[in-house]
């Protein structure tokens, strides 16, 4: 039995690629607030039927090309979000491990492909409420969950106290993190998010 793909659905799979591919350049080339799916649709090669025969709006375009773009796989975005494969390593080690993802993080940021159309939609965000949401749920909370379930089980370990919120914790080290990142108030890197990982696990007091 053949497994290759009937021709129609090689070509959506192919259009759908360039729509995400159009999306994310088009975003950070002019800003959302210019990015329309006529645009979208010119940039890809398709009409823009064909993108809202797919979604209801832009930002659905562009939300769903982040999560392709985050989750390289074979499974259709809509799967990767409900059932997630990722987690935060647990070696019995936090520091480490948190250092360790903060580092791709870094990486991630610095990628042209994530940084240009990131600072796009977090800017829009602070000013558009829905779309503000709409990034926190679907881009934001995923990610701020595992670093939670990572607290957790370190909880349990015993390597924290056992009082502590890890959704509060988290913003210990993810949040100045993203600050200087958007606000470019000073470069970022590994020494950095090492130190942010070190400031955050052992606090500010003589020890």
């Amino acid at each position: 039995m053949s497994t290759t793909k009937p021709v129609h659905k090689r070509r959506s799979e192919k259009s759908r690629r360039a729509i995400y591919d159009a999306a994310l350049a088009l975003v950070a080339e002019v800003g959302y607030p210019r990015t329309t799916v006529e645009g979208i649709a010119a940039r890809a090669g398709v009409g823009k039927q064909t993108i809202y025969r797919w979604w209801s709006s832009k930002a659905d375009v562009l939300l769903e090309a982040f999560l392709d773009l985050a989750y390289e796989s074979g499974q259709d975005p809509e799967q990767r979000q409900e059932q997630p494969e990722y987690a935060i390593p647990d070696t019995g080690d936090l520091a480490a491990d948190l250092k360790a993802v903060l580092r791709a993080t870094v990486d991630e940021l610095r990628d042209p492909r994530f940084e240009g159309p990131s600072r796009a939609l977090a800017a829009e965000g602070v000013v558009d409420e829905e779309l503000g949401r709409a990034v926190v749920a679907k881009l934001l909370e995923p990610s701020l969950q595992l670093y939670a379930d990572r607290l957790r089980a370190a909880q349990d370990a015993g390597e924290i106290r056992p009082d502590l919120d890890p959704r509060i914790a988290l913003e210990l080290f993810v949040s100045p993190l993203a600050q200087r990142w958007l606000q470019r108030t000073a470069p970022f890197s590994y020494e950095y998010t090492d130190t942010l990982v070190d400031y955050a696990l052992h606090g500010l007091a003589p020890r």
